[in-house]
């Protein structure tokens, strides 16, 4: 195992993996490293990449003696695009070639059942890793990792909603809107890779406790309704196309409402990165595992109560 936190030494990042409709080796390279070249910036897929990068003033870009120094994606096209755009020194064959490399490794994927067989050989090597979200999207891949955890590997994963920015005013302080009565969540995608993003925007506000899960949707149009120990009724809309309704939030107390949508995709990444390397800086969790597997928890949950027809599912104090 490496020499784990790292405390003020230079630190050397993998990027590795890249899924269909996710550019976040792009993205995230970009934001660790602070640099780009603006050319090749142009032949990145995804327009929206483009957007929000061009648009950042470079003081805002990179982290302080961090960079990615390796990168493996599935097309080595792919891996020389993401290499040229970010700057990234090295283009592995295989994702173990970073090993004895890299100080840590970033698997920036999204598709969760994925995540078991792409971390193990890293946790085999007691690399630190953050793992894109979801970390998995079932219960057993969701054991497999807290065993890992439990033995001392240092494994991060979370979803940049955590650190939305129109997101920060209400975690844990809503006293404005009275007592709070009900949550509303829109999001776009499938419930296995982007509910997670709907889940983990509002956990924050919430905090831990969430006692029953029901999904009366179907595949690409997921509708849930979840119920939180403090009484708080949770509606969460998922639905495939509605891009229109990515995470927009309704708050409602007996006294006053909110309603606020994420918009700063940026803001969401560099403090979700930035949050990792003082992870590997310090030993410190941003927040505990015990979130995270709650979250996953419900992923799982929400996937099993569509595929059984609706049926109602509980945890812990809601059994």
């Amino acid at each position: 195992m490496l020499n784990f936190p790292f405390h003020n030494k230079d630190i050397k990042l993998a990027m590795l993996g890249m899924t269909e409709g996710n550019g976040h080796a792009y993205s995230w390279s970009i934001i660790i490293n602070g640099d780009y070249d603006l050319k090749s910036l142009s032949k990145c897929p995804y327009p929206g990449i483009i957007d929000y990068i061009s648009k950042q003033p470079k003081n805002t870009l990179g982290i302080k003696n961090t960079k990615v120094t390796h990168v493996w994606t599935e097309d080595v096209k792919e891996s020389k695009l993401v290499s040229d755009i970010a700057k990234i020194p090295n283009i592995v064959e295989k994702p173990e070639d970073v090993i004895g490399k890299v100080d840590a490794v970033l698997i920036s994927t999204d598709i969760g059942s994925e995540h078991v067989s792409r971390c193990r050989p890293f946790v085999e090597a007691g690399i630190p890793i953050f793992v894109d979200k979801p970390l998995c999207d079932s219960l057993a891949d969701l054991e497999t990792f807290d065993k890992w955890v439990k033995e001392g590997s240092n494994i991060l994963s979370s979803s940049a909603m955590r650190y939305a920015k129109e997101a920060e005013p209400y975690h844990q302080s809503t006293y404005e809107l009275g007592k709070l009565q009900y949550v509303s969540v829109t999001m776009a995608k499938s419930w296995e890779t982007y509910g997670i993003h709907a889940l983990e925007l509002m956990y924050p506000i919430l905090g831990p406790g969430f006692e029953s899960i029901q999904n009366t949707g179907r595949k690409n149009r997921n509708f849930l309704h979840i119920r939180h120990k403090s009484s708080i009724d949770i509606n969460i809309a998922d639905i495939y196309d509605m891009y229109g309704g990515f995470g927009l939030v309704s708050l409602v107390g007996t006294i006053n409402n909110i309603q606020f949508q994420h918009k700063d995709t940026f803001y969401a990444f560099k403090k979700q990165l930035v949050a990792f390397v003082d992870y590997l800086r310090t030993g410190i969790r941003p927040f505990p595992w015990s979130e995270t597997y709650e979250l996953i928890q419900l992923v799982a949950a929400g996937i099993e109560s569509r595929d059984k027809g609706g049926v109602k599912i509980s945890f812990n104090g809601g059994k």
